[in-house]
């Protein structure tokens, strides 16, 4: 044993978050019993956060590759070819439990993290965007979340200097213990310009660089692997706790190293800090790594090599560089402020030799920590089918005006501006359609190409059916991206989800994985990064399962994208796709019946490409005036939103007398489209659209001050916008929920 660490036992094992059958792959592996410091660093990369050793085996079906795409999943983040000798660096992860705990600096690392993934590969940020899921309205605890996680986000990024353009806000029951927060970024970098993590050449410099390393977020990728339980307050220390300036500093030294050829490979030091970011480097350079504990910058004084090599404390980064660049680069980081340490090299061993203090602390073979974790395939139940509601079974319990009413108002369709307004998501200056719309759009440099950024998914729908939850929330990315003119490239996801040992929930996984497969194969949408966050439960109450899908999309030019608000009146509204008017598992159902119950509506994936393809020709021939496509709420909320994002009200046809009104207003049927175009062009779009095998009716006239449905009372478009923009402000400053 090392002198000053604690024997090994099992209560000590199991306090790690290793089971005893892992313990003993351990012992065989290594041949001795590991040191209290071994034990850390078997820890942080066999867990799951680290390792996926519940997901692996299910995440190879994904699709992952594409003629535009130069990275897929396995680095830092992913990378696509945008053209002109560009790419797009992206990648969405959590920070959900750290989140729970200490809302405002669990969300703020959370950005802080996904940023670092980004400008590791040589990028520069542009844009960010995220996915919050909070518990019931009322909950006590939901409203100090809510306020957190919004500072926290807003706090980092507006002090870094990276706009926050798109997300989602939900609130459901089953996040009251286990709110979610997946953040997501979006960078620029030259196609010749990518920088990776496998490290090269024997006796090469191993360079700390950044911030100084504390006590901070020590075990928190082992947090972020077990459910909560009593007692998660307790859990505080282990968040990390973050500083924008110094990654903003951070950021402009990394990037000025990288454009003066200093760099062999670089590793952000995320999950599991020191020990994760020097083992991958190692192990996917075939190489071995001693590092030097006593180099590390502290910035507190006795902290053992156990807290240097799991502490995750931010801005930092681990980089391999060119033996004749060292005194160059470290000119840069000083410039910049920055700690500069050699603290290692890399060797012929595959050995990861860690030395404190004159002792050898650890000495592993460094391969076998990444690839000899444990791999389960867990067993698995798949989701029993609910039975299809039919609309005429759902009877209304008050008149579509009143439902629109009192839907346009509810916690999950009511406006996020509350939210958003708190980000600053114009700084940069390439901001061209703000969060509120169907995507965001950002200029690519000074134009004229542009990016479409959405993030997505229905995770009641995923509940009902995992494989039909996981297309649509593939699909209604797509659609978004569409709905904008852009032409989807590829996504990244963050797959949340409860204990995957229970053969239910992991039965969730399965299904959504394989529904995520199906619809990027059949819409040519593939997957380049991502991240799965497991045991996403408390006290044995998972959450929903909560696949969020992050798409980008491409522009050619961004002055001709698409936006939802109607630009004029007496234009003719079009209904593109097929209505049913489904109900199963509806807002409608949910909000006004009462009942959250029945399947979800199907996924066609081949009728969501022929209407979306059909739909971004018709916005690059400039055919039709505004766009917007048809989720949540159905097609009434979606004219809702378009005419309170202009003012302007509409007439509306009577519903076609073979669909009860209800479920023709309400229903959520996929793969559907509203446009407006001039109305002399009405006949003319439908018939390229039917041309096209899209499904295309007039349903109304844009006009007034009023939506105006057959048989109902006129419904002011200032009214519903004054309820659909108060519910969030009102709730946040302590009014009824």
């Amino acid at each position: 044993m090392i002198r000053n660490e604690p024997p090994i036992t099992p209560e000590l094992v199991a306090e790690h978050g290793l089971k005893p059958d892992e313990y003993r792959r351990i012992l065989d592996l290594i041949g001795r019993e590991p040191s209290f410091t071994e034990l850390g660093i078997f820890s942080a990369m066999w867990n799951e956060h680290c390792s996926y050793k519940s997901s692996k085996v299910h995440l190879r079906g994904l699709p992952t590759k594409a003629p535009w795409v130069i990275q897929g999943p396995g680095e830092n983040a992913g990378v696509i070819d945008i053209g002109d000798g560009l790419a797009v660096v992206f990648k969405m992860e959590s920070h959900n439990h750290p989140s729970y705990i200490e809302p405002y600096q669990g969300a703020a690392t959370g950005v802080g993290g996904i940023l670092r993934d980004v400008f590791t590969m040589g990028a520069r940020p542009i844009a960010c965007l995220n996915a919050l899921s909070f518990g019931d309205p009322k909950h006590p605890k939901t409203r100090h979340l809510v306020s957190g996680v919004v500072a926290g986000i807003g706090g980092y990024g507006n002090s870094f200097g990276v706009p926050t353009v798109g997300g989602q806000v939900r609130f459901h029951t089953r996040y009251d213990g286990n709110n979610l927060v997946n953040a997501m970024a979006v960078g620029l970098a030259r196609t010749d310009g990518i920088f990776y993590a496998a490290a090269s050449g024997v006796g090469m410099p191993i360079v700390y660089l950044g911030s100084k390393t504390g006590r901070d977020g020590i075990h928190g990728a082992s947090m972020a692997s077990a459910e909560f339980g009593e007692g998660a307050e307790e859990k505080r220390p282990t968040v990390q706790v973050g500083d924008p300036f110094s990654e903003k500093l951070l950021l402009e030294a990394c990037l000025e190293i990288m454009a003066k050829d200093c760099v062999i490979a670089i590793q952000d030091m995320g999950a599991a800090g020191l020990t994760c970011s020097a083992v991958e480097m190692g192990a996917k350079g075939d190489l071995g790594v001693d590092l030097e504990l006593d180099s590390v910058p502290c910035r507190e004084t006795g902290m053992s090599a156990y807290e240097m090599m799991l502490s995750e404390s931010q801005e930092r980064m681990l980089m391999v560089l060119k033996p004749e660049k060292e005194k160059e680069a470290e000119a840069i980081f000083r410039k910049w402020g920055l700690d500069f340490a050699i603290v290692g090299r890399t060797t012929p061993s595959k050995r990861f030799i860690v030395k404190h203090g004159g002792d050898v602390m650890a000495d592993l073979p460094i391969k076998e920590l990444g690839d000899e974790a444990p791999v389960y395939n867990r067993p698995f139940v798949e989701t029993p089918k609910q039975p299809a509601i039919k609309a005429e079974s759902v009877k209304p319990p008050m008149s579509t005006a009143d439902a629109l009413e009192k839907l346009i108002a509810s916690p999950d369709l009511c406006s996020k501006r509350w939210v958003w307004e708190q980000y600053d998501h114009v700084i940069l200056g390439n901001t061209v359609q703000r969060p509120g719309g169907d995507a965001a759009v950002v200029r690519v440099e000074e134009g004229p190409k542009g990016l479409a950024l959405t993030v997505d998914v229905t995770p009641r729908y995923c509940e009902a059916d995992p494989f039909e939850g996981g297309k649509q929330a593939v699909a209604e990315a797509w659609r978004n991206l569409v709905a904008v003119g852009a032409r989807p490239l590829a996504l990244t996801d963050n797959l949340n989800f409860g204990n995957p040992e229970k053969p239910e929930i992991m039965g969730q996984f399965v299904g959504c994985v394989r529904g995520i497969a199906e619809a990027c194969k059949a819409l040519d949408f593939p997957v380049v990064s991502g991240n799965v966050s497991l045991y996403n439960e408390t006290q044995g109450r998972a959450i929903l399962p909560t696949p969020s899908i992050g798409g980008v999309g491409l522009l050619d030019d961004y002055t001709r994208s698409a936006s939802l608000a109607f630009k004029a009146e007496g234009e003719a509204i079009l209904l593109l796709g097929e209505t049913q008017g489904w109900l199963g598992q509806s807002l409608y159902l949910r909000e006004i019946c009462g009942r959250e119950e029945g399947a979800p509506p199907p996924v066609d994936l081949v009728e969501e490409r022929e209407n979306g393809d059909a739909v971004r020709a018709l916005i690059a021939g400039g055919r039709v005036t505004a766009v917007h496509d048809l989720s949540d709420g159905g097609l009434l909320v979606a004219l809702a939103e378009m005419a309170m994002a202009s003012g302007i009200g509409a007439a509306l046809d009577a519903p076609p007398s073979d669909t009860p009104a209800h479920a023709y207003w309400f229903g959520e049927d996929q793969a559907r489209y509203l446009v407006t175009v001039p109305a002399a062009d009405a006949e003319a779009v439908i018939a390229i659209a039917r041309t096209a095998g899209v499904l295309a009716a007039r349903i109304g006239t844009t006009g007034g001050a009023a939506i105006a449905l057959p048989g109902e009372r006129a419904i002011l478009v200032k009214a519903l916008a004054e309820r659909f923009e108060g519910w969030l402000p009102n709730y946040m400053a302590g009014g009824p929920n």
